[in-house]
């Protein structure tokens, strides 16, 4: 992955397809769902824009919950060393790997074809 800015019509699209909320509201909310939100918040998507932090809404299930695709393609990810908003940028792109769908979209499906585009993707 060759790391280049990524612009705030990226994150204003980000936002306006999914949602890109605070970390404080992300830890709010799961603190409304579970008593001790620490374990997931250590699990969350991150992404960092200017002097903020961010959690894209793609990663959340409708009841607040991980989607556990996403967990597991951020782990990889993690593994990779790949930063957090280029794991986001990623889940946002068209891949040539899932047929120019994008991952995001893809979350529904088996995760072993999300895996291996991530690792394609790495290797670019």
């Amino acid at each position: 992955m060759n790391p280049q800015p990524i612009s705030g019509q990226t994150w204003a699209a980000i936002r306006a397809e999914f949602t890109l909320p605070s970390l404080a509201q992300v830890h709010r909310r799961l603190s409304e769902l579970m008593e001790d939100p620490e374990p997931v918040m250590q699990r969350v998507v991150r992404v960092f824009i200017d002097d903020g932090t961010f959690c894209p809404g793609f990663q959340f299930l409708p009841g607040g919950q991980l989607h556990p695709t996403v967990l597991g393609l951020f782990d990889r990810a993690m593994e990779l060393q790949i930063p957090h908003n280029y794991f986001t940028l990623w889940m946002v792109t068209t891949s040539g790997d899932l047929a120019g769908a994008r991952p995001v979209d893809r979350l529904k499906a088996d995760p072993a074809p999300l895996l291996r585009a991530l690792e394609s993707c790495r290797r670019r």
